[in-house]
């Protein structure tokens, strides 16, 4: 196929690529820089030469404002919000427009999307939840009707925790876990969704490659775990002590909404279009994916 990545040198752009490659597809970059091997474009401007985009397979949006970064002042909650939207809505409105429509269009979201749910097992027949995230997934979700109205397949790959030392959620977790500090977080009970970076570019190339497949796809290890033992398995791993608590409220001192968005609520979120249209993950328990990855 010839496949066209936005985000193509970010943590999942980067992984996807290679994930790529070496099964023989054509990768392009669309990006803000020019030159060889990239489409041009600037969703913040609207500029996108839809000429460009004629003649490929699949095209994946993963770019975005990053929301492990920074403080969410308003100002980072907007450019979170609004890179999302512009670029998804830009991207779909172009795409309708092609003569020769890409077979597959698969946007990244994530399980923001359902909000704090303790007690609950959710899926991809699960409503949206409240919060921050869960308002900009749906916003960033809708985004892309335009594509899915002109015939396009579209897929929302909802994302958990994505792991990787060399970036997303794992990096920061590391720093406090080698001090010692990583214990559990606001009482520890909180369900984490997670995925290693291998099952999350598996898994877009098997989305891909799945005409079955659209709408939201949960992409998620089987396996997820109370954040008390995500930071036990990390400390085990590391031999270091993992018992030192973070309360609730100097999580919030700490990090204020970013806490409350990503470390302290339950998401107990399951993959059940991967698991039905016969995607196996290579990492579906979180302890031997750890010790892989560090």
């Amino acid at each position: 196929m010839d496949v066209l990545i936005s985000g193509v040198t970010g943590l999942i752009g980067g992984a996807l690529s290679s994930e790529l490659l070496t099964t023989g597809e054509r990768v392009t970059g669309l990006s803000r820089s020019s030159g060889s091997g990239h489409v041009h474009w600037d969703p913040e401007t609207g500029e996108l030469d839809v000429t460009q985009l004629e003649g490929f397979d699949a095209v994946v949006h993963l770019a975005g404002e990053s929301i492990a970064s920074g403080r969410w002042t308003a100002a980072k909650r907007e450019r979170i919000l609004r890179s999302r939207v512009r670029g998804t809505r830009l991207l779909a409105e172009g795409l309708a427009t092609l003569r020769r429509r890409p077979s597959v269009f698969v946007v990244a979201s994530a399980v923001g999307y359902y909000g704090h749910r303790p007690g609950e097992k959710l899926d991809e027949t699960s409503a949206s939840g409240e919060g921050f995230l869960a308002e900009v997934c749906r916003q960033w979700e809708t985004a892309a009707d335009t594509a899915r109205e002109a015939g396009i397949r579209t897929v929302h790959t909802r994302f958990g925790m994505v792991l990787s030392p060399a970036g997303g959620a794992l990096k920061p977790l590391l720093r406090t876990a080698r001090l010692g500090l990583a214990g559990p977080i606001g009482g520890g009970e909180q369900t984490w969704s997670w995925v290693a970076l291998e099952d999350v570019a598996g898994a877009l190339a098997h989305v891909m490659r799945t005409p079955e497949l659209e709408g939201p796809v949960n992409v998620v290890a089987p396996n997820p775990v109370p954040q008390r033992e995500f930071a036990a398995a990390l400390g085990r791993i590391l031999g270091r002590p993992a018992f030192v608590p973070l309360p609730a409220p100097a999580a919030r001192l700490a990090l204020g909404q970013m806490a409350d968005e990503l470390l302290l609520p339950s998401q107990d979120v399951r993959p059940m279009k991967l698991a039905a249209s016969g995607y196996r993950f290579r990492w579906p328990e979180l302890e031997p994916a750890l010790r892989a990855m560090l």
